[in-house]
Protein backbone atom coordinates (compact mmCIF):
# COMPACT_ATOMS: atom_id res chain seq x y z
CA UNK A 1 0.00 0.00 0.00
CA UNK A 2 1.57 3.24 -1.11
CA UNK A 3 1.92 6.00 1.48
CA UNK A 4 0.37 8.21 -1.19
CA UNK A 5 -2.91 6.36 -0.56
CA UNK A 6 -2.85 7.33 3.11
CA UNK A 7 -2.21 10.94 2.14
CA UNK A 8 -5.11 10.78 -0.32
CA UNK A 9 -7.37 9.33 2.39
CA UNK A 10 -6.28 11.97 4.88
CA UNK A 11 -6.98 14.69 2.34
CA UNK A 12 -10.45 13.29 1.67
CA UNK A 13 -11.24 13.22 5.40
CA UNK A 14 -9.96 16.78 5.77
CA UNK A 15 -12.08 17.90 2.83
CA UNK A 16 -15.32 16.10 3.76
CA UNK A 17 -15.37 15.24 7.49
CA UNK A 18 -13.30 17.93 9.19
CA UNK A 19 -15.46 20.88 8.04
CA UNK A 20 -18.50 19.07 9.43
CA UNK A 21 -16.73 18.57 12.76
CA UNK A 22 -15.74 22.25 12.88
CA UNK A 23 -19.30 23.27 12.02
CA UNK A 24 -20.40 21.38 15.13
CA UNK A 25 -17.89 22.91 17.53
CA UNK A 26 -14.92 20.55 17.35
CA UNK A 27 -11.44 21.99 17.71
CA UNK A 28 -8.02 20.43 17.24
CA UNK A 29 -6.05 19.29 14.26
CA UNK A 30 -6.08 16.10 12.28
CA UNK A 31 -6.17 13.36 13.55
CA UNK A 32 -7.39 14.55 17.00
CA UNK A 33 -10.53 16.61 17.66
CA UNK A 34 -12.31 17.67 20.83
CA UNK A 35 -15.48 19.55 21.76
CA UNK A 36 -16.36 20.84 25.22
CA UNK A 37 -19.90 20.23 26.35
CA UNK A 38 -21.57 21.26 29.57
CA UNK A 39 -20.43 18.19 31.54
CA UNK A 40 -17.89 16.35 29.35
CA UNK A 41 -15.52 16.63 26.41
CA UNK A 42 -16.28 14.74 23.20
CA UNK A 43 -13.18 13.29 21.54
CA UNK A 44 -12.67 11.98 18.01
CA UNK A 45 -9.43 10.46 16.72
CA UNK A 46 -8.67 8.97 13.32
CA UNK A 47 -6.21 6.09 13.69
CA UNK A 48 -4.62 4.60 10.58
CA UNK A 49 -3.58 0.98 10.26
CA UNK A 50 0.22 0.86 10.39
CA UNK A 51 0.17 -1.59 7.48
CA UNK A 52 -1.92 0.74 5.32
CA UNK A 53 -5.26 0.51 3.60
CA UNK A 54 -7.61 1.20 6.50
CA UNK A 55 -8.36 3.34 9.54
CA UNK A 56 -10.68 3.48 12.53
CA UNK A 57 -12.55 6.41 14.00
CA UNK A 58 -12.30 6.38 17.78
CA UNK A 59 -14.99 8.25 19.72
CA UNK A 60 -14.50 8.97 23.41
CA UNK A 61 -15.59 11.16 26.29
CA UNK A 62 -13.73 12.52 29.27
CA UNK A 63 -14.42 14.86 32.19
CA UNK A 64 -14.51 18.57 31.47
CA UNK A 65 -11.24 19.06 33.37
CA UNK A 66 -9.31 16.58 31.21
CA UNK A 67 -7.85 13.28 32.39
CA UNK A 68 -5.19 11.88 34.65
CA UNK A 69 -3.59 8.75 33.23
CA UNK A 70 -3.06 5.60 35.29
CA UNK A 71 0.59 6.62 35.70
CA UNK A 72 -0.36 10.07 37.04
CA UNK A 73 0.15 12.29 33.99
CA UNK A 74 -2.38 15.12 33.89
CA UNK A 75 -3.65 15.90 30.40
CA UNK A 76 -5.49 19.22 30.15
CA UNK A 77 -8.77 19.66 28.27
CA UNK A 78 -7.01 21.43 25.39
CA UNK A 79 -4.65 18.49 24.77
CA UNK A 80 -6.64 15.36 25.63
CA UNK A 81 -7.23 12.81 22.85
CA UNK A 82 -9.32 9.66 22.56
CA UNK A 83 -6.16 7.63 23.19
CA UNK A 84 -5.74 9.22 26.63
CA UNK A 85 -8.97 7.91 28.13
CA UNK A 86 -9.66 4.44 29.47
CA UNK A 87 -11.02 1.74 27.20
CA UNK A 88 -14.42 1.92 28.92
CA UNK A 89 -14.82 5.44 27.54
CA UNK A 90 -13.76 4.72 23.94
CA UNK A 91 -15.92 3.48 21.09
CA UNK A 92 -14.98 2.61 17.52
CA UNK A 93 -17.34 3.98 14.91
CA UNK A 94 -18.79 1.16 12.83
CA UNK A 95 -21.09 0.78 9.86
CA UNK A 96 -22.36 -2.56 11.14
CA UNK A 97 -23.67 -2.36 14.71
CA UNK A 98 -24.32 -6.13 14.77
CA UNK A 99 -20.68 -6.86 13.93
CA UNK A 100 -18.90 -4.50 16.32
CA UNK A 101 -15.52 -5.99 15.35
CA UNK A 102 -15.96 -4.54 11.85
CA UNK A 103 -14.68 -1.09 12.70
CA UNK A 104 -12.03 -0.53 10.03
CA UNK A 105 -12.81 1.75 7.11
CA UNK A 106 -11.03 0.20 4.15
CA UNK A 107 -9.57 2.27 1.31
CA UNK A 108 -7.27 -0.38 -0.21
CA UNK A 109 -9.26 -0.46 -3.45
CA UNK A 110 -9.45 3.33 -3.84
CA UNK A 111 -7.96 4.36 -7.15
CA UNK A 112 -8.88 8.02 -7.52
CA UNK A 113 -10.07 11.05 -5.57
CA UNK A 114 -13.71 10.04 -5.97
CA UNK A 115 -13.01 6.64 -4.33
CA UNK A 116 -11.29 8.25 -1.33
CA UNK A 117 -14.12 10.81 -1.06
CA UNK A 118 -16.62 7.95 -1.00
CA UNK A 119 -14.92 6.38 2.03
CA UNK A 120 -14.83 9.78 3.79
CA UNK A 121 -18.53 10.26 2.99
CA UNK A 122 -19.33 6.91 4.61
CA UNK A 123 -17.64 8.14 7.79
CA UNK A 124 -19.51 11.44 7.62
CA UNK A 125 -22.85 9.63 7.33
CA UNK A 126 -22.17 7.84 10.64
CA UNK A 127 -21.10 10.88 12.66
CA UNK A 128 -24.19 12.26 14.39
CA UNK A 129 -22.35 15.04 16.20
CA UNK A 130 -25.11 17.57 15.58
CA UNK A 131 -26.60 15.90 18.67
CA UNK A 132 -24.27 17.08 21.44
CA UNK A 133 -25.20 14.03 23.53
CA UNK A 134 -24.66 11.46 20.79
CA UNK A 135 -21.12 10.40 21.76
CA UNK A 136 -21.91 10.43 25.50
CA UNK A 137 -24.99 8.28 24.88
CA UNK A 138 -22.84 5.59 23.23
CA UNK A 139 -21.57 4.75 26.73
CA UNK A 140 -24.95 4.29 28.42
Amino acid sequence: MASNDRLNMTNALKKIVVPYLREHGFKGSFPHFRRKNEDNIDLITFQFNRYGGSFVVVLAICPIEGVTTSWGEEIPPSKVTAHDVGIDYRYRLTENIKESNETWFNYEDAKNEEDFDLVASRVLSLLHVSDRNWIKNLFK
